[in-house]
């Protein structure tokens, strides 16, 4: 008998917000995986030889290559096993679906941490959650005791409860709203946008005591979503909407998002810029974070993180977008017109981040 293939290795955790994100495109692609829990171990042999950060997800290929960040992954995975797509063909949907996966990468940190950290019930929950996923208890408080006092520097406070309160409601409602009318976000089948909103709506809220029963109380839709993309039917998959076009509901989710995310991740983008203007740098390796900045979220006040990794997440888009023929950008306007995301489609970064190809450097300087 031949061997059989060796699988994919993903090293992530059911309570990981990134895992959330990247281990639905291995499934929905059929792509033979297993998975391999974030012990200490692992990350003492495997994670941290491999790419010089302890961060989760990490995939080891059967060619023994090694991928980290979770949009590198899906790219990837992307190139490999074509079909289904999750990056969609037709411009608007491809540049919708980058969209959502910045504002479920760079906004939806905040309630996701918030909702996690700020409730005894679900602290409690998840430092019990973390010490069986690694195994020990104590590594695992030390890794909770990190997040959590990174959580306040990226704007979760008592000041900024509500409002992310707010948005985590307005987001259920439009995603309610929106799966009675279609299975996915882009329509027939799971896309980009799907496994980018998994890690915030699987990775914490559904497994987390206190969001967890909100969204079960307010989004029975969106939960039996979340188990159709950690249980997809590929055999039940259909085309995306025709015509390229964005279901009305998409579009409303799409309003809601840009309107908290865009003025807080371009206030980030120029504040990195302005660090950028000022700070030398010998040989342009970035740090994760380069100070704090100020931005508002629905008038209240943030004190911010200043993450030099959001800008890579905005050329992520912004490449994407100028790959567009002239005609492709038009059509992706029109649509997008009066949605809230023009400025950050607007936007022109004086500088370029790169990654190489675990951490982030600037461009140009070697």
């Amino acid at each position: 008998m031949p061997a059989a293939p060796r699988p994919f290795r993903f090293y992530g955790s059911e309570i990981s917000y990134f895992s959330a994100k990247a281990r639905p495109a291995f499934r929905i692609k059929r792509v033979h995986m297993e998975e391999i829990l974030p012990t200490p171990a692992a990350y003492r042999e495997v994670i941290r030889p491999r790419t010089g950060v302890a961060m989760i997800p990490t995939v080891v290929t059967p060619d023994d290559e090694t991928w980290q960040d979770t949009s590198d992954i899906i790219d990837a995975l992307e190139r490999r096993f074509p079909e289904p797509p999750l990056i969609a063909p037709t411009p608007v949907h491809r540049i919708a679906g980058y969209l959502l996966e910045l504002y479920a990468d760079e906004f939806m940190m905040l309630p996701g941490l918030y909702w996690r950290w700020c409730f005894p019930e679900s602290i409690t929950q998840a430092l019990a959650d973390f010490a069986a996923s690694s195994g020990e208890a104590k590594a695992a408080h030390r890794f909770s005791d990190a997040v959590r006092n990174f959580a306040p520097m990226i704007g979760v406070t008592p000041e900024t409860g509500p409002v992310i309160e707010a948005h985590t409601k307005d987001l259920l409602a439009a995603l309610e709203a929106h799966f009675a009318e279609q299975p996915w976000l882009l329509g027939g089948s799971p896309s980009l946008a799907d496994c980018a909103l998994m890690g915030p709506l699987y990775g914490h809220f559904y497994n987390d005591a206190v969001p967890a029963r909100l969204l079960r109380e307010m989004a029975p839709r969106t939960c039996h979503w979340i188990e159709r993309m950690n249980h997809p039917d590929p055999e039940t998959f259909g085309p995306f909407l025709a015509d390229d076009a964005l279901a009305p509901t998409l579009r409303a989710l799409l309003v809601l998002a840009a309107g908290d995310t865009v003025p807080l991740v371009l206030d980030t983008v120029r504040a990195f810029e302005e660090w950028v203007d000022t700070t030398p740098l010998l040989d342009g390796e970035l740090p994760r974070g380069v100070g704090m900045h100020t931005t508002v979220l629905r008038g209240v006040a943030v004190e911010r993180l200043t993450l030099s990794y959001t800008l890579w997440m905005v050329q992520r888009v912004l490449d994407a977008y100028h790959a567009l023929t002239a005609a492709e950008r038009k059509a992706v306007d029109a649509a997008l017109a009066g949605t809230g995301w023009e400025p950050l489609l607007a936007y022109a970064p004086r500088h370029r981040v790169e990654r190489r190809p675990y951490k982030l450097f600037l461009a140009g300087r070697e």
